[in-house]
């Protein structure tokens, strides 16, 4: 534990992009989303990107998670060139190696929360057979959603389908987590509830990069990064004050 009271690791970075343009074109023309990105982010943080809308902050999000290719530039996670990666190995790659959480959940409706969480595991053929559903379950415990294991998505709130979204992406144990609004269809007490599971999982070893709108929650991440217009404006690091820590979580969440 560091000064602050962070549990600390070493400084490596896990995710850097190099000069990365990323251009669209458009009925009225070529748009620029991101101009020229350079970031580096290390293991064990929590990023949280702000900007407006069009600011290029979901894109950045997609270069990192290989969603979308930069149309100039380098894109490098773990060591891997995400950038030059072809489709096939580019999903295998993302399914191993980062965990997406989306605004509007993204779970398929047609699976139980328990399916949908080790679907992840049967499409990269992580885990044998007869530990998926077992690994499945102790997730669904960790975001204390076990008891809707076999309900449909649409039998629960839209914050326990976070809290499903959130175990899919834990599913094959990603060291990155990007999370794109993830509160932003939450109310206050869920999106704090979130939050804290969050800040749980940072402090056993995750990476996360958020993209929010709400500077009150980009304070509780470790570090800010602002874009407007495509590029970074601001890049700080927060003044970290301990969280309220569930710490039974802390120890049972991988």
């Amino acid at each position: 534990m560091n000064s602050n009271g962070r549990y600390s690791t070493p400084a490596t970075t896990l995710i850097e992009l190099e000069q990365v343009v990323k251009k669209y074109t458009t009925p009225v023309g070529e748009f620029t989303a991101l101009k020229g990105i350079d970031l580096k982010i290390n293991h064990g943080e929590f990023v949280a990107v702000l900007g407006k809308s069009g600011s290029g902050k979901s894109t950045l999000i997609n270069m990192i998670t290989g969603i979308d290719k930069p149309s100039s530039g380098s894109v490098f996670v773990k060591g891997t060139p995400v950038h030059a990666l072809k489709e096939g190995a580019m999903a295998k790659w993302r399914g191993r190696h980062v965990g997406v959480i989306f605004q509007f959940f993204q779970l398929l409706p047609l699976l139980t929360c328990i399916e949908n969480i080790m679907l992840p595991m049967d499409l990269c053929h992580l885990y044998r057979p007869h530990e998926r559903q077992e690994r499945a379950r102790h997730l669904l415990e960790q975001v204390e959603m076990a008891e809707q294991a076999r309900k449909l998505p649409s039998e629960i709130s839209g914050g326990q389908q976070q809290r499903v979204a959130i175990a899919r992406a834990l599913a094959n144990d990603p060291p990155i987590l990007v999370a794109d609004e993830p509160t932003g269809n939450l109310d206050s007490q869920t999106a704090e509830s979130v939050m804290k599971l969050f800040e749980a999982l940072v402090e056993n070893g995750k990476t996360i990069v958020m993209v929010t709108h709400d500077s009150d929650l980009a304070q509780r991440a470790t570090r800010k990064v602002v874009i407007a217009d495509g590029q970074i404006t601001h890049d700080e690091e927060n003044i970290w004050e301990p969280p309220a820590v569930n710490w039974e979580v802390r120890e049972r969440v991988l």
